[in-house]
């Protein structure tokens, strides 16, 4: 992978992972759209790593948010009440919203590997990410906010979530959708969805990590996996913003129309290909 093709999907994921169309569909159809060929493993591990420029995109846009649950969190612990404070029970509401991806992705890492590696297959779920934002959108009962978020709806979500850990299908898409359902407001359903975001991206950079070091080619991805994560950073701290500010006045409709027509043109140039 050259430097150039790094900054390339690394612009992609900082835009993709948070608008709802799938920055995992993206890192796999820009490569095979563009012609350009990654060794499996290596471009599995990078489209990983490179989501830690992401993660620090979320870490600095909540710095806020995350230092009053951080704070919330260890005075409630100390005065054994750890769920008496609103921002202390949002907290354990995101991980516990994070605990099943978290098992899913140990249990299903080599199944996911193999659908990173099916252009068609990305696309077929990009059809799936597109049903899903609809079927939210149609039974929209919206009135609540993050001090409301509670256990069935932190499971629901993070539940939703397990979605996500195939190519297609969008982590904030599956996410918002599942808050949507459960009548959180868009934008409130959406910050939920990025900082629940933060432990399983935490915990799949690691497990990534650890296959970088053990990759034969190490070294030579240090270089492009360096400049990936910086754009993705930049780019992914705007995506948030505007997403936020979208989401306060419009529907996920134009970006389920969105998948749902790249999904079929992608199928469409598959077997046409074939």
């Amino acid at each position: 992978m050259t430097w150039l093709q790094a900054i390339v999907l690394g612009i992609v994921q900082g835009l993709t992972e948070f608008l709802p169309i799938s920055s995992s569909a993206h890192l796999v159809l820009v490569p095979w759209l563009m012609g350009w060929t990654f060794e499996a493993e290596a471009a599995f591990v990078f489209n990983i790593l490179v989501q830690l420029g992401t993660l620090l995109s979320v870490l600095l846009y909540f710095r806020a948010d995350l230092l009053a649950i951080a704070r919330a969190m260890w005075s409630g612990a100390v005065h054994r009440q750890p769920l008496a404070d609103p921002a202390s029970r949002l907290g354990w509401m995101i991980l516990l919203a994070s605990i099943p991806a978290a098992l899913a992705g140990i249990l299903l890492k080599d199944v996911v590997e193999q659908a990173f590696a099916s252009p068609l297959a990305v696309c077929f779920f990009l059809l799936v990410n597109a049903a899903l934002m609809l079927g939210a959108e149609r039974l929209a009962r919206l009135q609540r906010s993050l001090q409301d978020v509670n256990a069935g709806d932190a499971l629901s979500i993070g539940t939703a979530q397990i979605l996500a850990l195939f190519p297609g299908i969008s982590r904030s898409g599956s996410t918002i959708s599942a808050g949507i359902v459960r009548r959180l407001l868009r934008p409130e359903a959406a910050r939920f969805s990025f900082l629940m975001s933060i432990p399983v991206m935490v915990g799949a950079g690691l497990i990534a990590t650890l296959d970088l070091v053990r990759s034969p080619s190490a070294l030579q991805q240090i270089g492009p996996i360096l400049a990936g994560f910086g754009a993705a950073a930049i780019v992914g701290y705007l995506a948030i913003h505007w997403l936020l500010g979208f989401l306060a006045r419009n529907s996920l409709t134009p970006f389920a129309i969105y998948c749902a027509a790249l999904g079929l043109a992608g199928i469409l140039l598959s077997l046409v290909g074939a």
